[in-house]
């Protein structure tokens, strides 16, 4: 009964022990304080306007020791708050340091995080230049940053024109306050962004689900003939032969197709079943459904997978042809994202954007370090717990109990046996 009771106290001794040094998030928490607008109508509302919630850190949790608790505690910390994206719930994108290996980029990814940045140093890249464009999933583990600082004072209009002219996708960066200060942006970067055709406004998730989805190229499509209208029922597709491309799932944003339709004239664009029309989308940044016809008389087609839609084309029996995805968003030749970085007061970070600009930002959202608590807090927390554990074992090994009982029980031994041969010496001297 003894040895059983033995048995159930080490186990108990080396569970406490793995839940002190193994559980470094639960400590963690004691560290920081929720940005509590996630939960308001505000991060609604940039959510709503096509923002997006990534993730920078978690305090107390270290990059380096364990990169994959950091990915999973800040994953944890947005779904329990806030959607990710209006297309998708789970965040996408991801700080990440550049002091990381691939292996560590691996844990991160296995998260769900499938857009690491930015500039993460390491061999395979994506979007470090206009031709740096991803070929795999792990070129996306080292997002570049294009265009600068939006910060006034480092950024650069020529720089992000010139960036803009080469095409491919921007990532600028951005971060709202240093310590008590308010930094300012740079207007006319904004301003330029805003006015000039040609670019999509997207953020990191967005990006890398529309290259994802690109890797597939599925759909279906009939024709039928009313009268002198032909009508043309098309679907974008995600079948499992796409999925099957990747274990990350994008989220399903709207797809851009390019349509040939002879310079037939597009009358409109409607859903199956309903008489709800698809709008225009002519000139349009932000990603959405919608349509318009090109000057060269190329329909240009934006909708989401599995949404079946009728094209009605004046003319009867018009030939058409499914030309090709086009790389981005409503056929533009740019994309720009912003990345919020350290952002701990979505409200400081983001109001001022407001009414001001329809470009669209990455918020890469932390906790802010609890008042009163210094960064080595949980730390000290992991030590005291560990060292207290190892004084309760050196206790209760003394006493013959814990995993340490034979240890002590060894020594009592031993003390045992010299006592012993001490006795025989003092006799051995006494007989003489």
């Amino acid at each position: 009964m003894a040895s059983n009771g033995r048995g159930v106290l080490s186990v108990f001794l080396c569970a406490l022990v793995a839940s002190v040094v193994l559980h470094p998030v639960a400590l963690a928490q004691s560290a920081w304080e929720e940005d509590g607008w996630l939960r308001t109508s505000f991060g609604q509302e940039r959510l709503d306007l096509g923002d997006e919630f990534g993730c920078y850190g978690i305090p107390g949790l270290s990059w380096v020791n364990d990169p994959g608790a950091v990915a999973q505690s800040c994953k944890t910390y947005i779904e329990e708050r806030i959607n990710a994206s209006r297309w998708g719930v789970s965040p996408l994108s991801i700080y990440t340091p550049d002091t990381l290996t691939m292996a560590d980029h691996t844990k991160v990814a296995s998260q769900g995080f499938t857009v690491h940045g930015d500039m993460t140093n390491l061999e395979y890249t994506a979007w470090h230049n206009a031709t740096d464009q991803p070929a795999d999933i792990w070129d996306w583990y080292n997002l570049g940053r294009r265009g600068g600082s939006l910060e006034k004072g480092m950024a650069s209009l020529d720089a992000v024109q010139s960036e803009v002219e080469q095409g491919g996708l921007l990532n600028l960066y951005w971060i709202g306050r240093v310590n008590d200060a308010t930094v300012r942006h740079d207007r006319d970067v904004l301003s330029y962004l805003d006015d000039t055709p040609g670019i999509w406004l997207t953020t990191w998730g967005e990006a890398w689900s529309s290259w994802s989805a690109q890797r597939c190229y599925e759909h279906n499509r009939e024709v039928s003939q009313h009268g002198n209208q032909t009508i043309l029922t098309f679907e974008s597709l995600q079948t499992e032969a796409c999925r099957a491309v990747s274990n990350d799932l994008p989220w399903n944003i709207p797809l851009t197709w390019l349509i040939d339709v002879e310079d037939a004239e597009v009358a409109n664009v409607s859903t199956v079943n309903t008489t709800y029309a698809l709008p225009s989308i002519e000139g349009e940044k932000v990603s959405q459904e919608g349509w318009w016809q090109q000057d060269d008389g190329t329909l240009v087609l934006s909708i989401v997978n599995g949404h079946a839609v009728n094209i009605t084309i004046n003319g009867s029996d018009v030939e058409h042809d499914v030309l090709a995805q086009a790389e981005f968003f409503n056929n533009h030749s740019a994309a720009v994202t912003v990345a919020g970085h350290e952002t701990t007061d979505l409200f400081k970070w983001a109001k001022r954007f407001v009414d001001d600009t329809d470009v669209r930002f990455t918020w890469l959202v932390q906790p802010r370090l609890a008042e009163g608590i210094d960064a080595w807090i949980p730390y000290a927390v992991v030590g005291v717990g560990v060292l207290t554990v190892f004084v309760m074992l050196g206790v209760l090994g003394k006493e013959g109990l814990g995993p340490w009982a034979s240890l002590a029980n060894r020594n009592q031994v031993q003390n045992t046996t010299h006592l012993g041969l001490n006795e025989r010496s003092l006799d051995a001297d006494e007989e003489a």
